[in-house]
């Protein structure tokens, strides 16, 4: 039977990959059309792992784990099984939830603690080779900030948060879905027992070995016999197979009594059991702040999302502790504009919603961060009269250089108290900006919607051990400004990027999508939606048309630069246009014609015939299946 479902993944991508004509564009893949179900993602057996469980009966949640837990195996180079997961999930009649799946900070982490290091002049926990570490053009990760400038550091023992994945996972199967752990988590197994490893995981460990090489239990699993993996060659992870083993042989203990005593035994197990002994053990003998008892406390929670209405689509996103809501602020600014009117990607369209897209993303700079730690006025963020005050913002003709967060409390367009931040100005590549992410998204036969942004843990990574557990480095992502509500502080979650994304249309299940790209995912999925919903545009053609992003914000990872008016265009933008855009102030930097990182994945769904739609970016291997 796994032989057929083999099968079935190598046909759907010999279909994906020929150039077709649509009634308006030229794709290099088709829409993906299923009726019983779509799940997409980042890697072929990452979706496989979806539609088998699909196969076997389960739901939009249980295929949606299955594939994250299969994609925290083999996508290493973006995302293990240490790092972290934000879920949105709308099953037939219930509301909108939201399983906030970040890990907190560890108890030791205080802001204190990096300062001191910064005074002390500490040599930083990760060589601080910039050259090293970006290695690829086609992918990269964030320099190492560390010491130099008194930030968290973006790599080591030290960046690591508590590891979120399982309990997400569990607390969504428990709560929506209806598969066991044991049945979503054999395709994991099965993949960490071996898989023929890639082009993209070889070059990653080619130019990640400068970092990983400092830690012998990370040389050991990604130099198997002391040498690079060759494309093609069985990956072994044997010391994670174990530990995926151990999970579930817990969860078969406890489901003796009933499935919620299973998968809660199997929570346990990992948070409050010998492994987070031995994981709190290790991070400690080697330099991090984790300790066990940071994995005892922490639980992933189902919250509650925040909600854009924009032309009669309900477009739902995590709360702030994400930087979704910015989506949010972005969609209400733009509703004050005929879109359509001024042209797909024309140099008013481009510089409008660029000039948007930086109002919002300063207020996200200014008040975003935990709700547990910090008050945000989280009604007056996303009201339409705030958007209305700060739109009279922009200026039609000139782009802005200057961050200018708003006055939500007191309804100012611009708050006076805000210092103006000076930062220099030449643009980051594409190719050398933070991007190890991946997503999944699934809908199923009956409309059940499911949308995920996995994360961390990515190569380079500390291994935890025997474990086999990749640890997390999203710590970076905190601030050591104590004025900042995204400062670090003991048991915080850090303000993070991913940002999954639901929307309904007259309440009627509609599309679930998402993207990795760090700072820039809200920006590539505006543009998606917006492809769709104001041009008309297939999943396929959403994805693949040419985009733009913005660097006009503090970024969420290293040094945390400012890089005002820079913005990136892909060359497939007419030089034209460019040169309008130039004309007005951006700094344009043209990328390739593929330039940008982020690369989601859509699917839409029609409610009255059952069919689901699904378009899948190329520009860094997404890839949609259907059954």
């Amino acid at each position: 039977m796994r032989r057929l479902f083999v099968i079935f993944i190598g046909i759907s991508l010999l279909l994906v990959v020929v150039p077709q004509q649509t009634s308006r564009a030229q794709t290099f893949r088709p829409v993906v059309r299923g009726k019983r179900g779509v799940v997409a993602g980042g890697h072929p057996l990452s979706v496989e792992a979806g539609l088998r469980i699909l196969q076997q009966g389960g739901n939009a949640v249980d295929a949606g784990v299955a594939t994250i837990l299969a994609a925290s195996v083999i996508e290493f180079s973006h995302f293990s099984f240490g790092g972290e997961v934000p879920i949105l999930i709308k099953l037939k009649g219930k509301n909108v939830a939201v399983v906030e799946g970040m890990g907190q900070a560890p108890i030791k982490a205080t802001r204190e603690f990096f300062a001191n290091r910064r005074n002390n002049n500490e040599a930083p926990s990760a060589p601080d080779s910039a050259a090293a570490q970006r290695g690829s053009s086609e992918v990269a990760m964030p320099t190492m900030a560390g010491s130099k400038s008194g930030l968290i550091p973006s790599t080591g023992p030290l960046a690591a948060t508590v590891p979120a994945v399982l309990d997400a996972c569990v607390t969504a199967l428990d709560q929506f879905g209806t598969k066991s752990l044991t049945e979503v988590m054999q395709p994991a197994i099965e993949l960490a027992e071996g898989f023929p490893i890639d082009e993209l995981r070889v070059q990653y460990i080619k130019t990640r070995l400068p970092v990983f090489s400092q830690w012998p239990d990370a040389v050991r699993l990604f130099l198997p016999n002391g040498e690079v993996p060759k494309v093609g060659d069985m990956f072994v992870q044997a010391n994670l197979a174990r530990t995926l083993r151990e999970i579930v042989a817990a969860e078969k203990r406890g489901a003796v009594r009933d499935r919620h005593t299973g998968l809660m035994a199997a929570r346990d197990y990992f948070y409050k059991g010998t492994l987070a002994k031995r994981i709190g053990d290790y991070m400690q003998t080697h330099g991090g702040l984790l300790a066990a008892e940071d994995l005892a406390r922490f639980h992933a929670r189902v919250g509650l999302p925040v909600k854009a209405d924009y032309h009669g689509y309900e477009i739902y996103k995590a709360g702030f502790w994400t930087q979704g809501p910015a989506l949010v602020e972005t969609l209400n600014l733009l509703d004050g504009y005929d879109l359509k009117k001024m042209g797909h990607n024309s140099a008013d369209y481009i510089h409008i919603l660029a000039e948007s897209l930086k109002l919002a993303l300063a207020d996200r700079d200014r008040y975003y961060g935990d709700p547990d730690f910090v008050k945000i006025p989280t009604a007056e963020l996303l009201s339409k009269d705030y958007a209305a005050l700060r739109r009279s913002l922009i200026e039609k003709e000139h782009a802005s250089l200057a961050q200018q967060p708003g006055d939500p409390l007191n309804m100012k367009a611009v708050l006076a108290s805000a210092a103006p931040r000076v930062s220099r100005a030449t643009a980051v590549p594409e190719n050398e900006r933070a991007n190890d992410t991946t997503c999944v998204n699934v809908i199923d036969k009956d409309g059940n919607l499911f949308s995920a942004t996995p994360s961390g843990a990515w190569l380079p990574a500390v291994v935890a051990g025997d474990t086999g557990v990749l640890m997390g480095q999203r710590l970076q992502s905190a601030l050591t400004d104590p004025n900042s509500p995204n400062v670090v502080a003991p048991g915080k979650r850090p303000r993070i990027t991913l940002t999954p994304t639901l929307v309904l249309k007259g309440g009627e299940p509609f599309m679930v999508l998402s993207t990795p790209g760090g700072d820039n995912q809200d920006q590539a999925l505006l543009q998606v939606l917006l492809n769709m919903i104001e041009f008309g545009m297939d999943p396929q053609e959403a994805v693949e048309a040419p985009r733009f992003d913005t660097q006009h914000y503090v970024s969420s990872f290293d040094d945390h630069e400012f890089l005002p008016g820079s913005l990136n265009v892909e060359s497939r933008i007419s030089d034209q246009i460019i040169a309008e855009l130039k004309s007005r102030g951006h700094k344009v930097n043209v990328q390739g014609p593929w330039g940008t990182l982020s690369s989601p994945t859509v699917i839409i769904y029609n409610p009255k015939t059952g069919v689901s739609s699904a378009g899948a970016d190329p520009r860094r291997g997404r890839y949609a299946v259907a059954w």
